[in-house]
């Protein structure tokens, strides 16, 4: 694992990982998305595709989503939860809310499905009730990914715009509070073509491993650590 970002702070931190138990389907999903972004061998991928019933995971459209991004990174599509996915989109978003719209677009542009619908949704109707750092950043992933898949430029000022006020609400050290809320910033910014900017927040990252590898508030921190992990991958990578 070659790295210029301190190459042993991201093996412990894989290393760390190899010690969980690791069950979830969230946390399966971004154990496999980091090791997918490290192109590292991916043990975890066959016990999240075990996890799948009736063309879902736990018949629940964000669990669904992360998993098909997930398996999508390591180049692995299955159509049925895609069509589940579709399924379950009433009009132009799915049950008119923003988290389940942004992870269902983002999971179809993994999955190299356009949905201009959803994106127009997102767009539309962004307002001061989404006006968040991780919300604002789950939109900007998910109009970015389609945006890359279409080869469009439609969302492109909007994007560029509040890119740019998620960088205004940065803390003087470089992270925005919370390492998941921080991580899922990092990657929408990465996507958004903010790489110079965010060196700050790459070494505010790095020091926030702890001694054992992982990364977070809590001892078993294992989504928090896979995200920072595939964080660090993408931003290597960009």
């Amino acid at each position: 694992m070659s790295s210029n970002l301190e190459p042993g702070i991201v093996k412990n931190g894989f290393c760390w990982l190899s010690t969980q138990k690791i069950d979830s389907v969230k946390e399966l999903a971004s154990t496999v998305s980091a090791h997918a972004a490290w192109g590292l061998k991916n043990p975890y991928v066959t016990h999240l595709i075990l996890k799948m019933e009736c063309d879902s995971w736990n018949f629940s459209i964000r669990d669904t989503a992360r998993a098909c991004s997930a398996l999508s990174a390591e180049g692995i599509i299955f159509r049925a939860p895609e069509k589940w996915l579709l399924a379950r989109k009433k009009g132009s978003s799915w049950n008119e809310d923003v988290y389940d719209t942004a992870y269902s677009i983002g999971a179809l542009a993994d999955m190299e499905v356009p949905d201009r619908e959803g994106c127009d949704w997102l767009y539309k109707n962004y307002g001061p009730a989404w006006e968040q750092v991780g919300t604002t950043s789950l939109i900007i992933s998910a109009l970015k990914k389609q945006e890359n898949l279409t080869e469009s430029r439609d969302f492109e000022e909007f994007i560029r715009e509040r890119a740019e006020w998620i960088l205004s609400k940065r803390g003087q050290d470089g992270g925005w509070e919370h390492i998941s809320t921080s991580n899922l910033v990092i990657q929408a910014l990465l996507l958004a073509g903010f790489k110079k900017e965010l060196e700050v927040s790459i070494h505010w990252l790095l020091e926030k491993a702890r001694q054992s590898g992982a990364w977070g508030n809590k001892r078993d921190d294992i989504n928090a650590t896979a995200l920072t992990l595939t964080t660090l991958g993408m931003y290597e990578r960009s």
